[in-house]
């Protein structure tokens, strides 16, 4: 892609609004906090300290809104805590210009790291440089800097208290992940109807189990409604496969497919209903058809063989997740062992050896986590060095505005660099023209402002355009408590955030850390988590007695994860102005379906896995012994820029399918359509003359 194309692309995604769901309750909670600090400052007569100190409350209720399965309360006091220890440093060292320069450029770093962690915790350390940086007041003393923090501690202490006394719909998020699970199942249901082999997306699968983790005293106090539902949406997945599938199912046309269709719209209408009562809290309403579908007949499901059964599943399955979402809202029940094992969230402190070991593990020069540190570094300290030297106040708000906008991804570099500008531009217009214009008082602006913090908590996730509106017009009228003229607000606002944002996109193309390169290893290693799925669940019709069930559900964990990665990078890739190195955007297409289907009939064999006390399967050791060897040569290939053979398995398979005389089952069917899978992925990277993907090395 081109330059100029990946320019427009990234501008376009900037200043795009999205609509979603809006949060009055929550915006309104939030905004009292930072109200709540602004007038208990006012109150002492301090306007100058009621400008500084507002920033603790405002960005601790930013934090509250972000997509962290962590208590809120926890996030806001969290955020207090890096806000109030960067605020002590930053007072004791801004009166010693290179000493400040210094200590930002060294704490900028640190927080650049934090992403290493998750963008919950690399937009924290992003909001500890903003406070930082936002130094209007110097004190003299260390008593003066301690108080200082104090105050932006107390803002965050603040909306913890408040979100602690006014809670607005308790278990909100987690609900939310359950029931978008069970939603997307019966999508899938309702899709399997037209189409027998439709993707799925596991995204909403893998939010739910993050969901489901839960602290100690989170486990002791949640609704029955969220325990057992989410067990079974994945039990339910894959059952609906094979009943749908053509080759080990049913036969595409006749009576039986009849049948099956009415099981998948049964299904879809129970799982809705499901999904419906945990969103909200409420006990599940069916109608009477889906009921009478559900219900076993006499005669059975009229289905025969291994699709009865995994039809007779599917009732049974569907009948308990009605079972449980029926049960009182307010019970609650102990977790298992099983369950503190897997779904049990570590307290923080128990998460310090975890983020020190992923720092560690980013500490690395090809780490695209660490270039943007050393890039958000220099960045933040080249934009001081530049807005100090500007004959404007306020020096600090290039930097201010590279370090909000700079991500480890170009997209989002850009787009909220584009974003940001725009957005500020209009939000300071509008307030310097109402300033202007109505010339109001130290209260009135403080109002002002406090309107501009709701709005930018309602609209938080419309946009980075339209928060960054709200926020220029926040920081104009709030300058305006202190008596900062509106000419030279509105002013030093645009022409500083403008160069910040340029230097944050010159920062990019000068050193950039392009994540198309990065393709083929991300593709290399969701073939070896996907092989290794297979081979869990292929190995377990080998030997039945010795199968675990956990191995399995470990690697499928894996695979999802494996295949999340590649679909990020790819989406990252996308954007970048760079060429494809070996990879086109079709041949990546086409490596990805392959895969997919290797998942879905992976999957769909793990349906039916054979009972302990089966026979067997000298034909699936040799075939599952062959691709265990086989993967691992496909996943050194892919890193190599070499073609698959999937020969030495497609003979396997013959000898297995030549020694079963017809009798192999659902292992020996699912591993036919396994070995189609991957021949359609070595067609879709193949260098050769039939190849997808003949680019120039």
């Amino acid at each position: 892609m081109s330059w100029a194309r990946a320019l427009k692309q990234t501008a376009r995604s900037g200043l795009r609004i999205e609509r979603t769901k809006l949060t009055p309750l929550i915006a309104l909670r939030g905004t009292a906090g930072v109200a709540i600090v602004i007038g208990v400052c006012l109150g002492l007569g301090n306007p100058v300290l009621a400008v500084s100190s507002a920033f603790g409350a405002f960005s601790a209720g930013i934090a509250t809104f972000q997509r962290s399965w962590r208590p809120r309360p926890v996030l806001a006091l969290g955020v207090a805590g890096g806000l109030s220890v960067s605020t002590f440093l930053g007072y004791l060292a801004a009166a010693h210009f290179m000493g400040f320069l210094l200590l930002l450029a060294v704490w900028t770093f640190l927080a650049g790291m934090t992403w290493a962690i998750g963008p919950v915790s690399g937009l924290v350390g992003t909001q500890t440089v903003a406070v930082m940086l936002v130094t209007v007041t110097l004190p003299t003393s260390v008593t003066g800097a301690l108080a200082h923090a104090a105050i932006i501690a107390f803002g965050g202490l603040v909306q913890a208290t408040l979100i602690v006394l006014f809670p607005i719909r308790p278990w909100g998020r987690q609900r939310d992940a359950l029931a978008d699970a069970l939603a997307a199942e019966a999508d899938y249901a309702r899709r399997l109807r037209d189409d027998p082999v439709a993707p799925f997306d596991p995204q909403p699968l893998m939010d739910a189990r993050l969901a489901s983790a839960m602290t100690p005293r989170q486990a002791r106090r949640r609704p029955i409604q969220l325990h057992g539902p989410r067990a079974l949406a994945e039990q339910v997945r894959p059952v609906l496969a094979f009943i749908a599938d053509p080759v080990v199912g049913v036969p595409p046309e006749g009576p039986e497919r009849e049948r099956v269709r009415e099981l998948l719209r049964a299904a879809a209408t129970v799982l809705d209903a499901v999904a419906v009562a945990i969103r909200h809290a409420k006990p599940v309403r069916l109608p009477p058809e889906a009921m009478a579908v559900i219900e076993v007949p006499e005669s059975g499901p009229m289905l025969s063989g291994a699709a009865r059964r995994s039809a007779l599943r599917l009732i049974s399955l569907l009948a308990d997740a009605v079972e449980l979402t029926d049960e009182p809202i307010e019970a609650t029940r102990p977790t298992t062992e099983s369950e503190r094992g897997h779904l049990l969230r570590p307290s923080v402190p128990k998460l310090v050896p975890k983020a020190l070991r992923s720092l560690r593990r980013e500490a690395r020069w090809s780490s695209r986590i660490f270039r943007h540190a050393l890039r958000v570094s220099a960045v933040a300290a080249a934009g001081y060095v530049l807005g100090h030297a500007l004959p404007f106040g306020h020096g600090y708000w290039a930097p201010l505005a590279a370090v909000m906008v700079m991500r480890p991804d170009f997209g989002q570099t850009y787009s909220r660099g584009v974003a940001r500008f725009a957005g500020t531009l209009v939000g300071v217009v509008f307030g310097g023209v109402v300033v202007a214009l109505a010339h109001p008082g130290m209260y009135v602006n403080a109002a002002l402002a406090v309107c501009c913090v709701l709005l930018m908590y309602l609209l938080l996730r419309t946009g980075v355009s339209v928060t960054s509106a709200c926020v220029g017009a926040y920081v104009v009228f709030l300058l305006g408590i202190a008596g900062a003229g509106w000419e030279q607000t509105v002013q030093e606002r645009v022409v500083l955030t403008l160069m910040g944002g340029l230097l944050a996109m010159l920062s990019y193309a000068l050193f950039p850390a392009w994540e198309t390169p990065r393709l083929r290893e991300r593709l290399a290693q969701w073939v070896e988590a996907s092989g290794r799925y297979a081979v869990a669940v292929f190995d377990a019709y080998a030997r039945p007695a010795e199968r675990r069930p956990r191995q399995v559900r470990e690697a499928l964990l894996d695979a999802r994860a494996a295949r999340a990665a590649w679909e990020e990078s790819e989406s990252r890739a996308e954007k970048e102005p760079v060429r494809h190195r070996g990879l086109s955007l079709s041949a990546a297409g086409a490596a990805q379906s392959a895969l997919s289907t290797m998942g879905r009939v992976t999957m769909i064999a793990e349906a039916h896995l054979p009972d302990r006390d089966a026979e067997p399967s000298p034909g699936a050791q040799a075939f599952v012994d062959e691709l265990r060897r086989s993967v691992e040569a496909a996943a050194q290939a892919v890193r190599e820029r070499r073609d698959l053979d999937w020969g030495a398995l497609r003979q396997t398979w013959q000898k297995w399918d030549g020694e079963s005389e017809g009798r192999g089952g659902v292992a020996l069917r699912c591993a036919d359509l396994l070995v189609d899978a991957l021949d359609d992925l070595a067609q879709a990277l193949s260098r050769g003359p039939g190849g997808r993907n003949r680019a120039t090395r």
